[in-house]
C-alpha cells in the first residue's frame, strides 16, 4: 500500500520535476530490503502496542488454556492463561505486509491465504477446546483433512495460474536448481510433496508449542533464516552466484517473512516465561503453514528441515515414541518408550530440567540449525 502511494504515485509523478529531497527520498520505497526491514519493525510495534489489549480481551472472553491431565504436573498451574494469542501474530503480519509489500504479487497472496486457512483450522480447534473445556479440540482426522484441502488448493493455484516449475531443488546438487532440468517431476506427484511439506510443517510447529516462549522463539529464528533465503532466491545475481532456483515471483515473500519475524518477536514479549498468553493452535498451525508455503514457493523444501530443525526434532520424537510403543506391545503387555514423555521438550522436563533452561537450550539449537541452512547455500 505504501509502495503504491509513496513510490508509484508521489515519487514517479513529482520527483522528476522537483528538487525537493522529500520526493527524491521516496525512491527508497522501491527497494525490497528497505520495505522488509520496515515490515519487520511495523509488525513488532503492532504486537507490542496491542498485545496487552488482546490479552485483556481474551481474558474477558474467558478464552483460557486447558491442560492435558497426563502432562507434567508443573503445567497445571498454567490452566486458565489466555490462549488464542496467535491472532495477534496473524493480525500483525497481515497489517504490516499489506502496508509494505507490493500487492500485485500472486505468491504473496498465496502465502497470506494459506496462513489464514491454517489459522482457521487452529481457531476451530481452540474454540472447541474452550467451549467444551477439554484439552483436545478437533480430531486428528479432521485436522489432517483440512490441511490436505489447503495443500490441494495451493497446488491448484500453482498449476492453473502460474508457471511454477515442478523441479525438486536439492541442496548440494546445483543441477537440480534448473527449472526444467534433471529433477523435474510430474505435477501430480508434486502434489504429494506439497501435502507432505505443509502437513509436516504445520503439525511440527503445533507439537513444539508446549513451553512458554518455545515455539515463538524458534519461529523467530526459522523465519529470520527463511527471510534471507527468500531474498536471495528472488534476486537473479544472488541466485546465479549461489546456484539456487531463481524465482522473481517470490520477491514480496521476503516482506511477508520479515513481518513474521517482527510479529513473533513482539509476541515473545508476552509469551516469554512465565507466559501471559499462549498462541494456541490458531497461531502454531498458521506459523507452520506459513513456513511450509514459503518453502514451497521459493523451492527451499529440502532446506526446511534445517531451517526449522527444532520443529522436526519435536515431531520425530512423537513419531518414534508412538511407533516403538505400538511395535513393542506383546501379549497385553504395554509397549516400550524411548522418551519419558513426548514431544521432546516434555522429556527434558521429566528429567528435571527447568522450563526456561529447556527453552534457551532449544533456542541455541535452533540458531545452529538456521546457520547450517544458510551455510548450505554455497555448498553446491
Amino acid at each position: 500500500m505504501l509502495y503504491y502511494f509513496l513510490y508509484q504515485l508521489l515519487y514517479r509523478d513529482y520527483a522528476p520535476f522537483s528538487d525537493s529531497y522529500f520526493y527524491k527520498g521516496l525512491n527508497v520505497f522501491q527497494y525490497l530490503t528497505f520495505r522488509t526491514a520496515w515490515a519487520t519493525i511495523t509488525a513488532l510495534l503492532i504486537s507490542l502496542i496491542f498485545g496487552k489489549k488482546v490479552i485483556k480481551k481474551l481474558a474477558d472472553l474467558k478464552f483460557g488454556q486447558e491442560i492435558r491431565e497426563e502432562g507434567p504436573a508443573s503445567h497445571h498451574e498454567k490452566k486458565g492463561t489466555p490462549t488464542m494469542g496467535g491472532i495477534l501474530i496473524i493480525g500483525s503480519v497481515f497489517i504490516s505486509t499489506l502496508l509494505w509489500a507490493r500487492l500485485d504479487n500472486l505468491f504473496l497472496w498465496l502465502a497470506l491465504g494459506a496462513t489464514t486457512l491454517f489459522a482457521a483450522i487452529g481457531f476451530a480447534d481452540d474454540w472447541i477446546k474452550i467451549v467444551k473445556k477439554r484439552s483436545l479440540g478437533l480430531t486428528g482426522k479432521q485436522k489432517l483433512l483440512g490441511q490436505l484441502v489447503i495443500a490441494v488448493a495451493i497446488w491448484a493455484v500453482l498449476y492453473f495460474l502460474t508457471n511454477y516449475s515442478w523441479n525438486l531443488s536439492i541442496p548440494f546438487l546445483k543441477e537440480t536448481a534448473e527449472p526444467f532440468g534433471v529433477s523435474v517431476i510430474p505435477a501430480a506427484v508434486y502434489l504429494l510433496f506439497i501435502a507432505f511439506i505443509l502437513l509436516g510443517a504445520s503439525n511440527a510447529v503445533n507439537l513444539t508449542d508446549g513451553l512458554d516462549g518455545l515455539a515463538t522463539s524458534v519461529t523467530f529464528i526459522a523465519m529470520s533464516a527463511l527471510t534471507a533465503l527468500t531474498y536471495v532466491a528472488s534476486d537473479r545475481r544472488w541466485s546465479e552466484y549461489l546456484d539456487i532456483t531463481f524465482n522473481p515471483s517470490s520477491s514480496e515473500l521476503t516482506v511477508f517473512c520479515g513481518a513474521m519475524v517482527g510479529a513473533s518477536l513482539g509476541f515473545l514479549w508476552y509469551n516469554c516465561p512465565p507466559a501471559e498468553v499462549f498462541m494456541g493452535d490458531v497461531g502454531s498451525l498458521a506459523i507452520g503453514g506459513a513456513l511450509g508455503t514459503v518453502a514451497i514457493l521459493t523451492k527451499q523444501e529440502f532446506l526446511l528441515p534445517f531451517i526449522g530443525g527444532v520443529f522436526i526434532l519435536e515431531a520425530l520424537s512423537v513419531m518414534l515414541q508412538v511407533s516403538v510403543f505400538k511395535l513393542s506391545k506383546r501379549g497385553g503387555q504395554p509397549g516400550k518408550r524411548i522418551f519419558k514423555m513426548t514431544p521432546l521438550h516434555h522429556h527434558f522436563e521429566m528429567t528435571g530440567w527447568k522450563e526456561p533452561k529447556i527453552v534457551f537450550r532449544f533456542l541455541i539449537v535452533a540458531i545452529l540449525f538456521a546457520l547450517l541452512s544458510l551455510s548450505t547455500l554455497k555448498l553446491r
